[in-house]
C-alpha cells in the first residue's frame, strides 16, 4: 500500500503562519507593554518600602530622572522614561514632594509626577520665636521656599493686610502647631493656612473668654507673649498672667522685662539694669502705659490659655527665683519684692551673670 503525501499548498501555508505571527506580535508587544508599564519598576533599600522625591517647581523630566537617579530606585530606567513620554509627562511635570513604593510600577509612578498626587510634609511651628527672621526660617525648614522668600512675605504689608494683620501684629496670627502642608506650598498660601487656623482657634468660647475680661484676641496675644517671655514654666503662666491683669486693672506700668530686652533688640539678655529702662521704644513697658503694640514673640497655646483664664489674685510683683528653677517669688507689695529681688541679685552675682 502506498502513502501519497500531498504537498501543503502555499496559499494553505500561509493562511497557518499568519495568525501564529501575528499572535507572536501581539505576545511581543504586549510583554513590551506590560514591561514599560506594569513591571514593578520602584525598588528600595532592603529596611525601605517607601522612598521620598523632592521635584522643584518648574523642573523638567530631565531635573525628575536626576533625582531618580541620585536614589538608585529605578530597576529599569529607560522603560520608565519611555512611560514617561508615551504618558506626557515631559509637558506635565509637578513640582512636589512624592512617596514612591517599593515594588510601584511605572505607570503609577509616572502618574503621580503627572497628576501632582504629593505626600505632605509637616510643618511644625515650635520653639521659641522672637524675631521675624527666626520666624522665617522655621516656616520654611520644611518646605521649599527658603527663608529669604518667606521673610520677604513676612514683611510685606500689604500681603499682610489681605489676612487682616500687619508686621505689628503678625505675631499674634501664628500659632504653634503641626500642620500638614504640601512642600512645594508658596508663602502666599503659608500666610492664608495661618489665618484660616487662627479663625479656627478663635473660636466662639475663646472670644467669650477674651471679651469677658476685657480684651481683644490682639491683646490676648499680646499679653501672652509677655507671659510666654516671662517663664516656660506653664503651670506658674496663669499666675504670671494675673499679674500684669492686675497692674492693666489699676492703670500700673506693666514693667514687663522681656517687652525691654525686645526694645534693647538683645534676646541673649539675662539681666537688667536701671540704665536700660530708658531706652525709647513704644517696647518699652517701664515708660509707656499698657500693652506694646503688639506682641514680641510668638506665643505658645499655653501662653494664650493663661491669658484667657488667668489666675485671680492680689499680687503686683514677681522676680526670678534666686535657685534658677525657672519659677518666679511672687509678691503683694513693694517691700516683699524687694526682699525677694535682692536675693536674687545676689545669686547672679554669685554665679557671675552680669548681662
Amino acid at each position: 500500500m502506498h502513502i501519497i503525501c500531498v504537498p501543503m499548498s502555499r496559499k494553505y501555508a500561509l493562511f497557518l503562519w499568519i495568525p501564529l505571527a501575528l499572535c507572536v506580535a501581539v505576545g511581543i508587544f504586549s510583554l513590551r507593554y506590560w514591561v514599560i508599564f506594569y513591571y514593578p519598576n520602584i525598588q528600595q533599600g532592603a529596611e525601605e518600602e517607601t522612598l521620598d522625591i523632592y521635584v522643584p517647581t518648574g523642573a523638567s523630566l530631565a531635573t525628575l530622572m536626576d533625582s531618580l537617579d541620585a536614589k538608585g530606585c529605578l530597576r529599569f530606567r529607560n522603560a520608565f522614561v519611555r512611560a514617561a513620554h508615551k504618558e506626557h509627562l515631559p509637558d506635565r511635570v509637578k513640582g512636589g514632594r512624592y512617596q514612591l513604593v517599593s515594588g510601584m510600577n511605572n505607570k503609577a509612578a509616572v502618574r503621580l509626577f503627572a497628576l501632582g498626587l504629593q505626600t505632605p510634609v509637616n510643618m511644625v511651628i515650635s520653639g521659641n520665636i522672637r524675631s521675624v527672621e527666626r520666624l522665617a526660617a522655621v516656616l520654611s525648614r520644611s518646605i521649599e521656599a527658603d527663608s529669604l522668600s518667606m521673610l520677604l512675605s513676612l514683611t510685606d504689608d500689604l500681603l499682610l493686610a489681605r489676612f487682616g494683620f500687619d508686621s505689628t501684629s503678625l505675631f499674634s496670627m501664628i500659632l504653634p502647631n503641626t500642620y500638614e502642608v504640601y512642600w512645594n506650598i508658596t508663602p502666599e498660601k503659608v500666610l492664608g493656612r495661618m489665618s484660616i487656623e487662627y479663625q479656627k482657634w478663635w473660636n466662639e468660647e475663646r472670644l467669650d473668654l477674651a471679651n469677658s475680661i476685657g480684651l481683644s484676641p490682639f491683646q490676648v496675644s499680646t499679653l501672652a507673649a509677655i507671659v510666654q517671655g516671662e517663664t516656660n514654666y506653664q503651670p506658674e503662666m496663669p499666675t504670671v498672667a494675673g499679674v500684669y491683669m492686675n497692674r492693666l486693672k489699676i492703670g500700673m506700668l506693666l514693667q514687663a522685662d522681656p517687652t525691654l530686652i525686645f526694645a534693647l533688640r538683645d534676646p541673649t539678655i539675662r539681666r537688667l539694669y536701671n540704665r536700660d529702662t530708658q531706652v525709647d521704644s513704644p517696647y518699652n513697658t517701664y515708660k509707656h502705659k499698657g500693652l506694646p503694640p503688639g506682641p514680641i514673640c510668638v506665643p505658645s497655646i499655653a501662653a494664650l490659655e493663661s491669658v484667657l483664664k488667668y489666675q485671680r489674685h492680689n499680687y503686683l510683683y514677681f522676680c526670678a527665683n534666686p535657685e534658677f528653677n525657672g519659677s518666679h517669688l511672687f509678691a503683694v507689695n513693694y517691700s516683699d519684692h524687694l526682699r525677694n529681688a535682692r536675693a536674687y541679685q545676689r545669686a547672679a552675682n554669685e554665679r557671675g551673670i552680669k548681662r
